[in-house]
């Protein structure tokens, strides 16, 4: 018998028993509903861990802190990072660059407010990770210093002549600082700068002379508003090579702040760097790059250390839900199962009728479990449809509601899990009347008639 015979039969014989193939039809809507809005809240949760985590900075990302408490045996320099080092990172497997960070503390002003502020020297490479809402990225080219401005560096200003000093905690309060359009005034010798505030000397009794301030321009601003914080928020970048010679014209031949210096107290001829940032090329990557870091004696962490735990502990919750979810479909299986059971027993003189005319014993068994599986396709696919609905209905009103600062949606429901979901519908369909599709079969046509 033909594929299309035998499910036009099934398709007929579901007809007949419109009410019951409706109730356990149902059972399988409420089923695959529960399922899929279950595992998509549980993808939703994990989904908005990644994003929140990838919002502070990338996943593929580590940062390196020089230890420079370790002294080896005590005579040895202390483990200090140098461009050596920074080379020597990026020889390690999966390491698509390495960029050092050199930071300047600085003392920035524009017309009445001021802000300490640190300045950040960065390779281009590392540049094209800031992402943009205004401006271009600084041109290593150019001679003069050119400024990346976080989005929320205006909230470090203040007025130093003004008692209110609450900007933190009103909004409303911070400084307009016109960072593209106007410069802004730099002081770069922080130290001489407050003791020439407080009328200090120098070792001859002369007054401090106050620093050099220098005219540095803003060329780009971090996207974000002054409330969306990131990993470059607080900090002004500037081009790494440009920043050392500028820092080695001011200084010359005097210790650099943030530098150390040898044990006769004099600077090395060379920087060193406190942080450096090691670009991975996977997140797969990650755990394995940043344990050959931490093996070379420097201390290294990343965002993926955070989001595995947090992964951990979406899949416990999205397991929990699916298995909430499964539970109503077992039921629902047992519905279906329940369904054929009773449909063999209403229709025992029909079967022994097609054994006695040479029915294949095979095609009886298909037929029943068409039937069985047609039921858990029609229940699937209804399924899926309220699964969209009651998805729709969790963002809009309850997510938004009591998760307003939520950046996406809770549930989520992709392609994948609803083709997944249709095809276990059909697959519990089939096994629920597997067992009745053989008790079918079995049956035998002379008891089956003389029974009717």
């Amino acid at each position: 018998m033909r594929f299309s015979d035998l499910l036009s039969m099934s398709v007929n014989n579901l007809r007949r028993r419109k009410m019951r193939t409706f109730l356990t039809v149902l059972g399988v809507v409420i089923g695959t509903a529960s399922i899929v809005v279950m595992v998509s809240l549980g993808i939703g949760f994990n989904e908005l861990t990644m994003e929140q985590y990838a919002s502070y900075g990338s996943l593929t990302e580590i940062n390196v802190y020089s230890n420079q408490s370790h002294e080896g045996d005590g005579k040895s320099d202390p483990q200090y990072m140098t461009d050596d080092v920074i080379a020597q990172f990026s020889r390690i497997d999966h390491v698509k660059v390495a960029s050092p960070l050199l930071q300047a503390d600085t003392i920035m002003s524009q017309g009445a407010y001021q802000a300490n502020i640190s300045l950040v020297g960065v390779t281009p490479e590392y540049m094209e990770n800031i992402s943009l809402k205004e401006g271009h990225l600084p041109n290593p080219d150019k001679k003069e210093l050119q400024m990346v401005v976080g989005n929320m560096v205006a909230r470090q200003f203040r007025n130093p002549k003004s008692r209110n000093q609450d900007y933190y905690d009103d909004p409303s309060k911070i400084p307009d600082i016109d960072f593209m359009n106007k410069p802004l005034f730099v002081v770069f010798d922080t130290d001489a700068y407050y003791q020439a505030q407080s009328g200090g000397t120098t070792d001859s009794g002369t007054p401090v002379k106050p620093p050099k301030k220098y005219l540095l321009q803003t060329v780009g601003l971090v996207s974000g508003g002054l409330e969306d914080w990131n990993n470059y928020s607080y900090n002004v970048y500037v081009d790494i090579n440009t920043l050392k010679s500028q820092l080695k014209q001011i200084f010359k031949k005097k210790p650099i702040p943030n530098q150390p210096t040898n044990k006769k107290g004099k600077p090395y001829n060379y920087f060193i760097y406190n942080e450096a940032v090691v670009e991975v090329d996977d997140m797969a990557n990650v755990t394995a790059v940043q344990k050959a870091i931490t093996d070379l004696g420097y201390q290294a962490n990343s965002n993926m250390e955070w989001l595995e735990q947090s992964q951990k502990q979406a899949k416990m919750v999205q397991a929990l839900l699916g298995g909430i979810g499964t539970v109503s479909l077992f039921v629902a299986a047992i519905g279906i199962a329940n369904t054929m059971m009773m449909s063999i027993y209403e229709r025992t003189k029909e079967i022994g009728i097609l054994k006695v005319l040479g029915f294949d014993m095979n095609h009886i068994r298909d037929m029943f479990l068409m039937e069985s599986g047609f039921i858990g396709f029609l229940g699937g696919m209804t399924g899926i449809v309220f699964s969209y609905g009651i998805s729709f209905l969790i963002n809009r009103f309850l997510a938004s509601r009591f998760m307003p600062d939520m950046p996406g949606d809770l549930s989520r429901i992709p392609i994948w899990l609803s083709v997944a979901a249709v095809g276990f519908s059909v697959f519990v369909g089939m096994a629920a009347g597997f067992f009745p599709s053989l008790r079918a079969m079995r049956l035998s046509p002379l008891a089956a008639i003389r029974n009717e």
